[in-house]
């Protein structure tokens, strides 16, 4: 059985990319890309001036000992404070400070594991 099929209509044997200005077409690949991955002039970091002054400063050359121990006795402290404070709370802020109260006693068995290393080393 024979199917008839008209044919084509005649056309150039041009490239549909070759018609198009390649200049608008890398503004507008560029114009997404510079939305998502430029940041906006209000992004700038701020001068030193404009930061706040800092108060406390951790001295360059202390013993790392001194820091494990320091550290370990502020995450103690902060740990305590927020077990207290749930105790006082209701609901969802009681979870909420329970479950803060849980990540200071995970950061306490971190400190404590750098602790046990640190003590090894020094013996």
């Amino acid at each position: 059985m024979f199917k008839v099929t008209p044919n084509p209509p005649e056309s150039d044997n041009v490239s549909p990319h070759e018609a198009l200005d390649s200049k608008k077409l890398h503004e507008a690949a560029l114009q997404p890309l510079d939305h998502y991955l430029t940041p906006s002039p209000s992004d700038k970091p701020r001068a030193s001036n404009d930061r706040p002054p800092q108060i406390f400063t951790v001295a360059p050359d202390i013993n790392p000992e001194a820091l494990l121990a320091h550290t370990y006795e502020t995450f103690c402290s902060a740990s305590i404070l927020t077990l207290d404070l749930s105790d006082e709370l209701e609901g969802k802020h009681r979870n909420l400070a329970l479950a803060i109260h849980s990540l200071m006693e995970l950061g306490l068995l971190l400190v404590e594991k750098m602790m046990d290393r640190e003590h090894s080393v020094r013996v």
